[in-house]
């Protein structure tokens, strides 16, 4: 009998923040959000005009995307132009569109 090779198990607290991470992604607005920034960085109120969203829900979606370390913002006078936090971020969303583009739909 071969020896059983120990599981790698997340911790809690690992469990946790990806729970956030994956909550984070389950708003349809918030992954629009994300979608666009992958394209290039922008203030605030061109991604409420390009994704035909009012400018107060975009600014809450991102503070809860920047507490989740998802986008940073860069602040300019008076305007604070977004983009994601880094390459790891933008990997995860490649991913997922790549899932969503190539699995059966759902009830299929």
């Amino acid at each position: 009998m071969r020896p059983v090779e120990p599981v790698n198990v997340l911790s809690e607290e690992e469990a946790t923040a990806v729970a956030e991470v994956m909550q984070a992604l389950a708003s349809p607005a918030r992954v629009r959000i994300l979608a666009r920034l992958l394209h290039a960085p922008c203030p605030v109120g061109d991604l409420a005009a390009d994704l035909s969203l009012g400018q107060p829900t975009v600014s809450n979606h991102l503070r809860l995307l920047r507490h989740l370390g998802l986008v940073t913002g860069r602040r300019s006078g008076r305007s604070v132009t977004y983009e994601l936090h880094d390459t790891h971020v933008e990997a995860l969303l490649q991913q997922v569109l790549a899932h969503v583009h190539h699995a059966p739909a759902a009830g299929a």
